[in-house]
């Protein structure tokens, strides 16, 4: 027994499959931020004024509201890997039209084709992550690829900067869609290798089969335990940040006077810090709580707002960024380990799936919003309403976020 508990404490917290896993994850989220941050600047490019930018992102965001459910549920029935790899190629087909969009209008149709890969790609991150983990440490677990993922952050923003800056937003884009076919290609090899091994025995997509699913998570949404909480909560930060942070660029290029390159390296700021907390984060959620972790992450967040409207150089958004980069840092394993220790293994894709899908019916009409008061008010004033919904949910965070060990634990 005693060399069994050894052999358990030396092996390591990823395994080679959750390796390569990691490895196309991070190939394809870094073609995404090439162009994430940018997205507002290229549409400006294409003619579109600020009140139109809120439009597309609004717009953009109503497809997913449906296909995130449908995408945990495929999921859930057909394997993680599948669902991925059929994500992948809706991907690079995403990439195909972003490059021949003539009109801002036209990005619409490569945003809704990211959306199907999101919607497919999404739920299951998460909920092969838990499955590759054990419940002790995976909190941990989650903080490790959270730091990984990380380097998306740090690498892709810069990087699609420069190439935009340089070279032109068209050939920023074929780049990002050649690095995103390299990852697909991972995706659909690891696919065909878990259909003759884990997944190969998928349940049948039915109607029923979706309903069934669909009941049982809604049940867990309505009891009015963690997991209601968690919507509240996060709808809450979802509806502020969407709100604010589509115009985010737009700000920092207007009222901040940045170039493209310096908001791409803000965005590396952001990754930088925030890798360097997901790790000791997920130790503390494992450790004394996930709600502990979550409600520090919500405080800085309020902070890091604060300070950004208060700012007005390129040294003092970084300061911003790199508090937001250790908020996020906190709260983003202890999130996802709550959510699957509060789900079952079998529902845990309709979950996240369900999840994201209910956050942005929440935040569907915040871009739109978020523009309308900018320009009938200030450009200061989305950011001002998002720093208080910050500092509002700590209360209802510190309060409900617990698990029914912790409160026996208390009894």
């Amino acid at each position: 027994m005693e060399r069994q508990a050894n052999a358990e404490k030396g092996k390591p917290l990823l395994n080679n499959t959750l390796k390569l896993f990691m490895t196309a994850m991070v190939l394809a989220n870094i073609a995404g931020n090439m162009y994430g941050s940018l997205l507002p600047l290229y549409l400006k490019e294409l003619n579109a004024n600020v009140v139109q930018v809120g439009l597309f992102f609004t717009l953009s965001r109503i497809v997913p509201l449906v296909l995130q459910i449908l995408g945990g549920w495929i999921s859930d029935t057909l394997g993680r890997l599948r669902s991925i790899a059929m994500g992948s190629v809706a991907g690079v087909l995403s990439y195909i039209g972003l490059i021949l969009a003539p009109t801002w209008q036209w990005i619409l149709l490569g945003e809704g084709l990211g959306a199907v890969t999101r919607s497919l790609i999404g739920p299951s991150f998460s909920a092969f992550i838990a499955e590759q983990s054990d419940e002790e440490n995976r909190a941990r677990v989650f903080g490790v690829t959270e730091s990984i993922f990380m380097l998306v952050v740090i690498i892709g923003p810069p990087l699609g900067g420069w190439l935009a800056d340089a070279y032109g937003f068209k050939f920023m884009f074929i780049s990002a869609g050649l690095l995103y076919s390299v990852a697909a290609v991972i995706r659909i090899g690891m696919a065909r290798v878990a259909a003759n091994g884990a997944e190969a025995n998928p349940e049948k997509l039915s109607l029923s089969n979706l309903e069934g699913k669909l009941s049982a998570i809604f049940g867990l949404i309505f009891a009015g335990g963690v997991l209601t909480w968690l919507l509240v909560t996060d709808g809450m930060q979802d509806i502020a940040y969407t709100m604010a942070f589509t115009l985010e660029s737009l700000y920092l290029e207007e009222i901040g006077g940045l170039n493209m390159k310096q908001i791409g390296l803000l965005s590396s700021i952001f990754g930088v810090f925030n890798m360097a907390t997901t790790i000791p984060a997920g130790k503390l959620a494992d450790e004394k709580g996930e709600r502990v972790a979550i409600v520090s992450g919500f405080f800085l967040n309020f902070i890091a707002m604060m300070v950004f409207l208060n700012v007005n150089s390129f040294w003092g958004y970084v300061s911003v960024w790199a508090i937001f980069g250790i908020g996020v840092g906190m709260m983003s394993p202890a999130y996802q380990s709550l959510t699957s220790k509060i789900v079952p293994e079998h529902l845990r894709g309709t979950a996240f799936g369900l999840l994201r899908s209910s956050l942005g019916i929440f935040s569907l009409p915040a871009p739109a919003i978020g523009a309308q008061l900018w320009e009938r008010f200030s450009p200061q004033t989305p950011f001002a309403i998002t720093a208080g919904i910050s500092l509002l949910t700590v209360i209802p965070a510190w309060f409900k976020f617990k698990l029914p060990d912790e409160e026996e634990s208390k009894e």
